[in-house]
């Protein structure tokens, strides 16, 4: 499929070296890990809580916590929304674009022309991530359904956002679900995808917008990796404590 440019890094300046990095973190770090980011996420939606028709939906794996603490926050109900972000191969983690259940798939255009061969490129990862979205949905739910989202408020909540391409194709598959409002909730992006997104929602809360952002893990000083297993507690945890009368599938 051709190789990438050496320049690569020049070209998206989030592929910063792991010195330049720690030196941002160390001046603008904010959350001491995802539970106290989800926390405070809450108290910017309070507006939410008790109501029977708003769902918060984690981007997993690392966005799950920071759900967990917000639908606690809101007593609502917490669960799943699965998007798989298209790695640039050989720079996966430069997003160029996500997929989401219902054959939803978002590319980020930029990214897109600095990839040599790149719809080949883009066929085999969406190939290859899809049977993982596929893989998740079976095992975080452990045979629970998939909740209704149709009429719903849903809350999409991650731990940060980088280019946006996992939101942006989460919010457009709620729309095909037929979501009644769309709310994305994050402790942390840069600002111009944090104003991107907030045009293709209907609300938008980004706690922290640093002008000189490189990477979501900067701004933690805890971003140890998330796992499936708690992945699967958190959700196994939050179905069982729910009330009743606030589940709808």
């Amino acid at each position: 499929m051709g190789s990438f440019p050496d320049d690569m890094q020049s070209l998206f300046p989030a592929l910063a070296t792991a010195s330049e990095s720690d030196e941002i973190s160390r001046m603008e770090r904010a959350f001491p890990n995802r539970i106290e980011a989800g926390r405070l996420l809450a108290e910017k939606l309070e507006k939410y809580a008790d109501r029977d028709d708003v769902i918060v939906l984690g981007l997993p794996r690392g966005g799950v916590p920071v759900a967990s603490e917000v639908a606690k926050r809101l007593r609502a109900p917490l669960d799943v929304f699965i998007v798989r972000k298209l790695g640039v191969p050989g720079f996966e983690e430069l997003a160029a674009g996500a997929i989401a259940s219902g054959g939803v798939r978002v590319l980020n255009e930029d990214v897109m022309r600095a990839i040599p061969h790149a719809d080949e490129a883009i066929e085999i990862v969406t190939a290859r991530e899809t049977e993982e979205m596929q893989r998740r949905e079976q095992t975080y739910r452990e045979g629970r359904s998939a909740p209704e989202l149709r009429d719903r408020i849903a809350i999409l909540v991650d731990d940060g956002l980088a280019t946006g391409a996992t939101m942006r194709a989460a919010v457009k598959a709620l729309r095909q679900r037929g979501a009644a409002k769309i709310v994305v909730a994050v402790p942390v992006g840069p600002p111009d995808t944090c104003h991107e997104i907030e045009e293709q929602t209907d609300e938008t809360i980004c706690l922290s917008t640093p002008e000189f952002f490189q990477a979501v893990g900067q701004y933690y000083e805890d971003f140890s990796q998330t796992t499936d297993e708690d992945v699967r507690e958190l959700l196994t945890s939050a179905a069982r404590d729910m009330p009743e009368g606030n589940r709808k599938e």
